[in-house]
């Protein structure tokens, strides 16, 4: 383990590019007028209002997908596979590939893990009350720390697995960035569908989930795993098989 530790530390020295430049306060911005302005112009009618039965079941079949436990399973399983096949397997290309799939799983454990567990304190210390409560409440009722569920709308935790897990795949596959985003808001809605959420607490749980996956990539490729570092320092991911020579590359 402290060799594993030591050689990230050398990958993360050999790097020269710097941090890149994220506007991360014009994204701030932005996020916090949506959330505001969801606030202002939804939570109230969706909180005071039944949502019908149909839309409901939709939600309640697709909700599940955003329980953070059999993705971090599964991106457990896809790490200490990758590094069994690697140890296994003989030709260099089938060692790129083994590589490759432990770091993918490493990814997707780091960002959905430690984004969730940011995401469920910030809701404890906030204490929003769900929207079961509106009408006791109403929308800006906030009890930090009670140490009651019922108070922990915001943000949402579902939403920020759902953006983290798809922000990562849209940026391991920029091909398919469209259909990653649409999924995450299809699946993010899925807990105002049940009323788990108000949309608020659904939007800031999406852009802190795809935030925290956009800075980890950004720390996996100043540490030459899985992205590199474009020009302007935007994580961009690598090939399957950037050099089968040296599998170590990845």
């Amino acid at each position: 383990m402290r060799a594993f530790w030591a050689s990230l530390d050398r990958r993360w020295r050999r790097s020269g590019v710097g941090m890149p430049p994220l506007r991360w306060q014009a994204c701030l911005f932005i996020t916090l007028n949506a959330v505001i302005l969801s606030m202002l112009l939804f939570d109230a009618p969706i909180g005071g209002s039944e949502v019908p039965a149909p839309v409901k079941h939709l939600g309640e079949l697709m909700t599940g997908f955003g329980d953070s436990a059999w993705l971090i399973y599964t991106s457990i399983l896809l790490f200490f596979q990758g590094r069994a096949g690697y140890k296994l397997v003989k030709t260099a290309r089938s060692k790129a590939q083994a590589l490759y799939v432990s770091w993918i799983g490493a990814y997707l454990f780091a960002t959905v893990v430690f984004s969730g567990l940011l995401a469920n304190l910030l809701k404890r210390a906030i204490g929003r009350a769900r929207p079961d409560h509106f009408h006791d409440y109403g929308i800006f009722s906030f009890t930090p720390f009670s140490g009651h569920a019922a108070f922990e709308s915001f943000p949402s935790g579902h939403s920020t697995t759902v953006g983290a897990f798809f922000a990562a795949f849209a940026l391991l596959f920029p091909r398919y960035r469209i259909v990653f985003i649409a999924g995450a808001i299809w699946l993010g809605m899925t807990r105002v569908m049940v009323g788990a959420h108000y949309p608020s607490d659904v939007i800031a749980g999406l852009a802190f989930g795809g935030w925290f996956s956009l800075l980890t990539a950004i720390i996996f490729a100043r540490c030459g795993l899985l992205f590199k570092l474009g020009p302007d320092g935007w994580p961009i991911a690598k090939h399957f098989f950037p050099d089968i020579k040296k599998p170590g590359a990845l």
